[in-house]
């Protein structure tokens, strides 16, 4: 699967995409190999038919699954965890829901940077720690 990943993003990133996960799971009986893709503005469906149809011919060349299965590509999610440092770094300007141990704050994520991250909370600028965060995700705001 490692190996396939792998590919999956060499393939998702000339498309002009991040490969945010691939997950092989059992879903109502049926296998599915489901392709979570993400860009710097909005997936919608016009994307993820595109990536679908290039990773399902390379499906087709590599056959690297034996069973039957599905292939879907969907977004990551208007509310993905932003799991790494990469991740952080290509959400700054949206808005972040971060959690410590002390509190929890919704706000613009402002930079981040030696490890600091700095969001803009209630019209002023808070800094947090990157090792005293326990999650981070994007998050929409009304």
């Amino acid at each position: 699967m490692e190996k396939l990943k792998i590919r999956f993003k060499e393939i998702v990133e000339e498309l002009g995409y991040y490969l945010y996960d691939v997950i092989y799971e059992k879903e109502n009986g049926s296998n599915v190999l489901k392709v979570l893709i993400e860009n710097d503005t909005f997936i919608d469906v016009d994307d993820c038919v595109k990536v679908s149809h290039s990773l399902s011919d390379e499906l087709d060349i590599l056959d690297p699954i034996v069973e039957s299965y599905n292939l879907e590509v969907s977004s990551s999610g208007a509310e993905r965890e932003l799991r790494n440092s990469t991740e952080i770094l290509r959400a700054i300007g949206k808005n972040v829901h971060v959690e410590t141990a002390e509190q929890k704050l919704v706000g613009k994520l402002l930079s981040f940077k030696e490890d600091v991250i700095e969001i803009k909370y209630k019209n002023k600028k808070t800094k947090i720690n990157y090792i005293d965060v326990s999650y981070i995700r994007l998050a929409i705001i009304f």
